[in-house]
């Protein structure tokens, strides 16, 4: 199963790439089977790991020399060049608005030809915003109670301009 990890909310990526490669390895510890009876466990590793930029306390993550940068950090690592980008939370400065602009920079890595960056992850809802959790009574249907989102028009709008760069990286 695929599992991201990411960076530090200081915004330091090493430790994601430290917890990628953790997670590829295999390990052996005690634990419990399936029964409830006490065991030593062997994992074989997971390799379908990848580092999630997130921004962090440093400002944020998501330009194309950051990109770059995680993307050699984690080829040295001996890990697979691959990197995904989270819109939302430092990147965005905490600003669920920002996400498209953010979207937007990655769409330009993305038709120029970059292949490491593999995805990215984006707050979105049906309505934009966030409400306080409350009464079922109370609450807008389809609007956030945790993080806030954008609304699905946006979020379908961001989707076009991503998989346009992808033709465009494609034809290239």
């Amino acid at each position: 199963m695929p599992v991201g990890f990411k960076n530090g909310t200081d915004g330091d990526v090493q430790v994601a790439v430290d917890a990628c490669r953790a997670a590829a390895t295999g390990h052996t510890f005690f634990g419990v089977t399936p029964v409830g009876a006490a065991a030593v466990v062997h994992t074989a590793g997971n390799p379908d790991t990848h580092v999630i930029l997130r921004g962090g306390r440093a400002g944020p993550n998501y330009a194309a020399a950051d990109v770059r940068a995680a993307l050699d950090r984690i080829e040295a690592a001996g890990l697979p060049r691959r990197v995904m980008v989270d819109c939302s939370h430092g990147n965005s400065s905490k600003d669920y608005r920002r996400q498209p602009i953010v979207a937007a920079s990655l769409a330009e890595q993305l038709a120029a030809g970059e292949r490491g960056l593999t995805g990215v992850m984006l707050e979105s809802f049906l309505r934009e915003g966030r409400q306080e959790p409350g009464h079922p009574a109370t609450l807008l249907y389809g609007q956030s109670v945790t993080d806030a989102c954008m609304n699905i028009d946006t979020t379908a709008d961001v989707f076009r301009d991503l998989a346009a760069a992808i033709r465009t990286r494609r034809s290239g």
